[in-house]
């Protein structure tokens, strides 16, 4: 197991080493994360996307990438393990040191083992349900758990699939949306409390130094959907349990050219008006990375895109995402060679200025 988590003095020597341009890295808790993050969702379980993964991965990280974000159920746990060989192989390879690189992970979903030939309700019942680890009832509709003996399982078995001592951030991972079909909001609240306080136990234990919220719907819908959540409110837990160095401090949400709430949908109170979720999390010091920046490829077909700046359609997506002011680094998945190297280009060019961001906006959106 690999010890360490990323430091403000690792991540800012990483960017001095790999970092073909300075204003590509972002200052957040301290830390110098790339304006650009690679994710690892897609694919299937088997050992080939393995090798697409960890190669991807290591090229990323070369070219100045040190987000990397992942999750226990992304191909039934061999993300992870994909992540933690390419972490691994670039630490052996004298590439980079642990406290240079930032790696975040999510848990709450169900999850059987891709490693594993069984069937997932068999894998359930052996692993989970016979230990007592998930109890009758624990998990959701939505195929959902957030009990504390699942998650805290859950994230023994991340640090593993992983080969890290510590993970810099564990996001609860579509929390809301997997669970509010079955119980209420009240009760919801309660539930978060009491993960709040089991992800607080962990940051003393040393096992992860951040934790936040991974969402798809809560943060970017209106008042009146049931799945709406303040982060005003989870703020508060937050504040209640860990005090004002409490672990807190990032989210993350889809954003794109056209999933656009998180920009422009002023849901969130902060201050006594209503702002967006990534201004409200701006004020309030939370860091947003955001997910789904070409739509899993649906913004690449010709004609899709505006052409409103002069580059590839996939950097075009990226360069808007990751200039928008409040917005931490888009996660790009990718895999394909061709894919990596065409996405890769962005970190040769600076982010737009804000004027200039705005300028775009005001184009787009008359």
């Amino acid at each position: 197991m690999i010890s360490g988590c990323a430091t403000p003095e690792g991540t800012k020597k990483f960017a001095a080493k790999y970092g073909a341009v300075s204003d590509n890295y972002v200052l957040a808790q301290g830390l110098a994360l790339s304006n650009v993050g690679i994710g690892t969702y897609l694919g299937t379980p088997d050992s080939q996307t393995d090798l697409l993964v960890i190669d991807a991965i290591k090229k990323s990280v070369l070219a100045g990438i040190n987000v990397i974000d992942t999750a226990i159920n992304y191909r039934a746990q061999k993300a992870e393990r994909a992540v933690g060989t390419a972490i691994s192989d670039l630490i052996q390879d004298g590439k980079i040191t642990r406290d240079s690189i930032f790696v975040s992970t999510k848990n709450g979903y169900v999850t059987n083992d891709g490693d594993i030939k069984e069937d997932f309700w068999a894998y359930v019942q052996r692993e989970y349900a016979k230990p007592g680890i998930v109890k009758p009832n624990d998990i959701s509709s939505g195929y959902h758990c957030m009990t504390i003996p699942y998650l805290e399982d859950q994230l023994n078995r991340s640090l593993k699939n992983l080969g890290l001592e510590c993970v810099d951030l564990i996001y609860l991972h579509n929390s809301i949306e997997g669970q509010i079909q079955d119980i209420s909001k009240e009760q919801f609240m309660k539930n978060l409390k009491d993960v709040i306080s089991l992800y607080e136990q962990k940051r003393k234990e040393g096992k992860i130094k951040y934790y936040g919220m991974a969402t798809w719907e809560c943060f970017r819908v209106p008042k009146e959907n049931p799945q709406h959540l303040s982060i005003l409110d989870v703020l508060q837990i937050a504040k209640e349990i860990g005090g004002e160095n409490h672990g807190f401090r990032f989210i993350q949400l889809p954003y794109n050219l056209y999933l656009d709430q998180a920009l422009m949908l002023k849901n969130q109170p902060s201050n006594g008006a209503d702002v967006s979720i990534l201004e409200a999390a701006q004020s309030n010091g939370i860091g947003v990375f955001t997910s789904v920046p070409l739509m899993q490829g649906k913004l690449l077909s010709p004609g899709v895109l505006p052409d409103y700046i002069d580059l590839k359609p996939s950097l075009k997506c990226l360069q808007f995402i990751r200039s928008t002011p409040g917005v931490l680094a888009p996660l790009v998945g990718q895999k394909t060679p061709s894919h990596v190297e065409e996405n890769l280009e962005i970190m040769k060019i600076p982010p737009l200025k804000q004027d200039e961001f705005y300028s775009l906006l005001k184009k787009l959106t008359s």
